[in-house]
């Protein structure tokens, strides 16, 4: 059936780096994109275009091919086959991961579609500020972590980040315990120019820390 094993070998190692580096762990971004970062290495473009995305989709294209050409039969299964597994790995490999070996911070899931922030006045100086986070601790340990809040994208006026004039907060899990927890603070914007004043956030952008350890998620 095979008719290159170097060929062969060559699209496997293409393909095993392109769903590495589309891995969405430890942050909400793609695990290429985060290593980038640490390189002090561009991410994107001044037009929006993401390299890692372009570069690790370019990569498993080459391993498309090559697998196509290295087998003597089987070719569209064999294809079929491979861009299942590139769709549906990634999520399974983090899940199965945080399972079985992760602790800690990399233990806990953060279902962030289901995470919402609403906000509102209730005087002319104070805006009163509710978060619902929902986490999923799937060690068997305790976990304990804090949270700061971030808004994903830059130029907006402030709305999640203003949780964070009275964090962090702290949040405590129980083993394998699923919990959505609740933050609540009020927010003096007596001296802010620019403030929002009500408005809800669903999918909600937060940081985790545990000593040196950090999740964007």
């Amino acid at each position: 059936m095979i008719k290159s094993k170097k060929m062969f070998y060559t699209a496997l190692i293409l393909f095993v780096v392109s769903l590495t580096l589309n891995l969405s762990f430890p942050n909400e971004n793609p695990l290429g994109e985060t290593i980038a970062s640490n390189l002090n290495l561009p991410v994107r473009s001044t037009n929006g275009l993401l390299y890692v995305g372009i570069i690790s989709f370019s990569l498993l294209f080459a391993s498309l091919f090559l697998l196509n050409n290295s087998i003597n039969k089987y070719h569209v299964r064999a294809i079929l086959f491979a861009i299942l597994v590139a769709i549906f790995a990634p999520s399974i490999i983090v899940s199965s991961y945080q399972k079985t070996f992760a602790t800690g911070i990399y233990a806990v899931s953060y279902e962030s579609e289901s995470s919402s922030c609403n906000f509102k006045m209730i005087n002319k100086k104070t805006l009163h500020g509710v978060c619902r986070l929902p986490f999923k601790n799937y060690s068997s340990s305790e976990v304990k972590f804090s949270v700061e809040f971030y808004d994903k994208y830059d130029g907006e006026v402030p709305m999640v980040t203003l949780m964070n004039n009275n964090g962090p907060y702290v949040v405590e899990l129980k083993g394998n315990q699923r919990k959505t927890e609740k933050i609540e603070t009020n927010i003096d914007v007596s001296k802010m120019k620019n403030h929002i004043e009500g408005g809800n956030a669903m999918g909600v952008n937060i940081i985790l820390k545990s000593g040196r350890k950090m999740r964007k998620l």
